[in-house]
């Protein structure tokens, strides 16, 4: 089992599957929070569902609309389980912590790096730990299995 070790971290213990990518992240400008995809075509994650998703990341991008999204996302239960960053701006630690999202920052590796996609991960902000809890082939159709195919909408009960 791998483990890293967090210099940042908050919220819930959570595990699933891991997205993976080398890139940054606005919760604004990267995520369709109607559909729960990635949307920002350049993104390297395009295309796929954030939903219960564990985003592993290299950096935190975006002003104070994040925060209010991952709250809104969170409210319709459409939101990641967790964001794991290299680093990590106090703008999006502001936003997982309105929006009760996990999130774990600063590592002594590159955690875009260390992990390959589709991975089954644990995220404990309570030991400041990531583990590995089974490792991911690297490919899409790992990070994708289990996920929805189509766009959800997810309305709260009456």
């Amino acid at each position: 089992m791998m483990e890293f070790i967090a210099r940042h971290a908050m919220g819930e213990k959570v595990s699933g599957t891991a997205l993976v990518a080398n890139d940054g992240f606005s919760a604004r400008y990267d995520l369709n929070r109607w559909t729960g995809l990635f949307s920002r075509p350049a993104h390297k994650l395009v295309g796929l569902s954030y939903v219960d998703r564990i985003l592993i990341l290299d950096t935190a991008k975006g002003g104070v609309a994040s925060a209010w999204m991952l709250h809104e996302m969170k409210s319709r239960h459409m939101a990641p389980k967790a964001i794991v960053f290299n680093t990590v701006n106090t703008i999006l630690a502001q936003g997982a912590a309105l929006g009760g999202i996990a999130l774990l920052a600063g590592f002594d590796v590159d955690v875009t790096a260390a992990i390959a996609h589709g991975s089954i991960v644990e995220v404990d902000p309570g030991a400041r730990m990531l583990r590995v809890l089974k490792v991911g082939d690297g490919t899409v159709a790992a990070a994708q299995s289990g996920q929805r195919t189509e766009p959800v909408v997810r309305v709260q009960g009456r």
